[in-house]
């Protein structure tokens, strides 16, 4: 029902709009200059609750928006995406001519896909060449970090891979996730797997010992969670969706915030709703969020490499927040994923019941990816999508 009406209401006002125009977000915009900028009240802005304020900062420069008016000129409505692309801003205008704004989900579709080849370049050049998926390429090496020295892969090695990708009118969006991999050297008889576990929501071998990936370690002492990561859900009593990009771990005012992992400090200064923030690149494209702090370490600035376990900032309680605490974003491809699923602090392997039922799905990918390797098809290149104008359902 709540997709019908949002649908009617979109098919509605576009077909009484004289002009659909689409904008790409100035570097250093805000919510606030956009509604200033195009004559719309502040209290959208104003009205918006803490969460939400936080998810308006995760407008990315760049991004494509569309901008919907009427025969006079009038906005009829803007949509806007937010963090990972799932979730868009929503200006509408009612009948009383007065706005309103929510977030709504956009459509799309999650295929299944598989792809099978000989190597000629790199793992990384060749799923490029053969798909244009950049992410697909990137998600593949990472996959595999730690257990395959790609520089030792001879050319005639097989590979094959098995992903999951979100479509959006034909295009690709958004990080893969790499469902199962298996790469063979050239003249050699040794198969090395890769499983993406989803109770675990972890990439492991065919033993079931967890991949060394990259990981992170939570960067400060804290007392509790007091919210945690949400990329897109339904809130059944306030009837919206809510989305929180990130950790939000409660401490006093001035506890010291350590560099989560190695890396090259990117931004110090302040960003919209999340106040003072420091960002860390890393290793296989992750990036680091701390917001909200009180203040920076001596010497830290934009440039800076650092090491993890550093003191790089203390908490605070700056730009749009309840109380003291760090907010900890982190973001793969400039995508939004849950800190939590990166974090840990050893290495795993699955035993008992786990370990049986990785078992018995391993078993059965490893039928599919033999198949996949004697009956390969030829991939179709893929376009990558920008960002579009659909509503989603609930």
């Amino acid at each position: 029902m709540i997709r019908f009406l949002l649908l009617c209401t979109f098919l509605i006002s576009l077909a009484f709009a004289s002009k659909t125009e689409e904008h790409y977000w100035e570097k250093g915009e805000t919510l606030l200059k956009f509604l200033e900028r195009n004559k719309l009240p502040f209290s959208l802005y104003y009205g918006l609750d803490y969460e939400d304020k936080e998810v308006v900062s995760e407008i990315y420069s760049g991004i494509k928006y569309f901008v919907l008016r009427g025969n006079e000129g009038d906005i009829r409505q803007v949509l806007i995406p937010v963090g990972s692309g799932e979730l868009q801003l929503h200006i509408y205008k009612e009948k009383d001519g007065a706005y309103t704004i929510s977030f709504i989900p956009v459509v799309y579709q999650e295929d299944v896909k598989d792809l099978s080849f000989e190597l000629k370049t790199s793992p990384y050049q060749d799923i490029i060449n053969l798909t244009n998926n950049n992410l697909l390429a990137r998600e593949f090496v990472n996959s595999f970090q730690g257990s395959v020295d790609f520089s030792r892969l001879r050319v005639g090695t097989n590979i094959v891979i098995i992903y999951k990708q979100k479509i959006r009118l034909g295009m690709h969006f958004v990080n893969p996730v790499i469902i199962s991999s298996m790469v063979v050297n050239k003249g050699s008889s040794k198969k090395d797997y890769v499983f993406f576990y989803e109770p675990k929501n972890r990439y492991y071998n065919n033993e079931g010992k967890e991949i060394l990936g990259y990981f992170l370690t939570i960067p400060l002492q804290y007392t509790r969670i007091s919210s945690p990561f949400t990329l897109k859900r339904w809130h059944p009593v306030l009837k919206k969706y809510r989305a929180h990009y990130g950790i939000d771990y409660a401490a006093p005012i001035g506890t010291p915030v350590k560099a989560a992992g190695d890396g090259k400090v990117t931004f110090v200064g302040t960003m919209n709703g999340y106040g003072k923030v420091v960002k860390i690149a890393h290793e296989g494209g992750y990036t680091t969020l701390y917001a909200h702090l009180n203040g920076f370490a001596k010497s830290l600035k934009s440039g800076t490499y650092v090491k993890k376990g550093q003191v790089i900032a203390y908490v605070g309680n700056t730009g749009v927040s309840t109380g003291p605490h760090l907010h900890l974003g982190l973001y793969k491809n400039n995508q939004p994923i849950n800190p939590a699923s990166v974090i840990k602090v050893a290495k795993s392997a699955l035993s008992g019941d786990e370990k049986r039922a990785f078992n018995e799905y391993t078993k059965d990918m490893r039928e599919v990816i033999e198949f996949i390797k004697e009956n390969p098809i030829v991939p179709t290149k893929e376009e990558q999508f920008v960002y579009s104008v659909n509503i989603d359902e609930s």
